[in-house]
């Protein structure tokens, strides 16, 4: 598992409001990876727990000390659901289409395409296909 720095080279801007400052930049680590094929998620320097969701904190204990890894990309599906209604016209060309919710082996769970006939309990690997000029995540079967 290799921790991932921050991007570098993006614009930054500064946000302030209700005594919280936050800045962010044009790049992001997780977009950033399926641009480069691969799945990133964030963990906790102090309790080592795992999230996909980009957070100043960690969900579990609070601490701000969180580092970007690079996921295998193998992980169980544990809901899945066929869309067959496009949720703007951007997603209308691939409707219908499954969406699944994977709990990688490195422990958090992500949302991403998959492909047609995955169902809950498929072990399966991470991927990419591009839309709309962006990668985006999408799961095939996993050979055990």
């Amino acid at each position: 598992m290799t921790a991932v720095p921050p991007p570098e080279g993006g614009r930054t801007a500064t946000r302030q409001g209700e005594g919280v400052s936050m800045t962010t930049t044009a790049t992001h680590p997780y977009t950033d990876g399926l641009a480069q094929g691969l799945l990133r998620y964030q963990r906790c320097d102090d309790c080592g727990r795992a999230q996909t969701l980009t957070r100043l904190a960690c969900a579990h204990c609070g601490s701000e000390h969180l580092a970007w890894h690079e996921a295998q990309g193998r992980g169980t599906v544990v809901a899945a659901s066929v869309v067959s209604r496009a949720p703007s016209d951007a997603f209308r060309p691939l409707v219908p289409y499954t969406l699944v919710l994977v709990e990688l082996d490195e422990g958090p769970r992500v949302m991403g395409h998959a492909m047609p006939g995955t169902t809950i309990g498929d072990h399966v690997k991470a991927g990419t296909f591009a839309h709309e000029k962006r990668s985006l995540l999408r799961f095939s079967p996993a050979a055990h």
